[in-house]
């Protein structure tokens, strides 16, 4: 089984294609079968399929097939995978900006003082 951070790189590497963002944008505005998300694409049926594989294998995606027809859908909590890192280094730098801020605010001179200095 994959651990937290493998499958958070499996996200970040499935997303940055951009044709597989593409797909994820598509799938935002709900299910979809796959010649519906070929469609929009400058690319054949096995291409957009290939990538389909990709975001299925991290989760992202989920297909299912009824008849001739694989209709795709967003796995949105995979996605909070990728959310929670990056609010994790928004934490982060949000509390070292906000130390920085403190630290200039205690060694800021009064104006008045900074004539007064020889």
């Amino acid at each position: 089984m994959l651990n937290h951070a493998d499958r958070t790189d499996a996200v970040f590497a499935a997303l940055a294609d951009p044709t597989r963002r593409a797909i994820v944008e598509q799938l935002g505005r709900g299910p979809a079968s796959v010649s519906e998300l070929a469609q929009p694409l400058p690319m054949s049926l096995p291409a957009v399929v290939q990538h389909l594989q990709v975001l299925e294998s991290c989760g992202v995606v989920r297909s299912e097939k009824v008849g001739r027809v694989r209709t795709c859908r967003l796995e949105v909590k995979r996605l909070d995978t990728v959310q929670d890192w990056i609010e994790a280094r928004r934490r982060t730098w949000e509390s070292r900006l906000d130390r920085l801020g403190e630290f200039l605010e205690s060694t800021e001179q009064d104006p008045t003082e900074k004539g007064n200095q020889t």
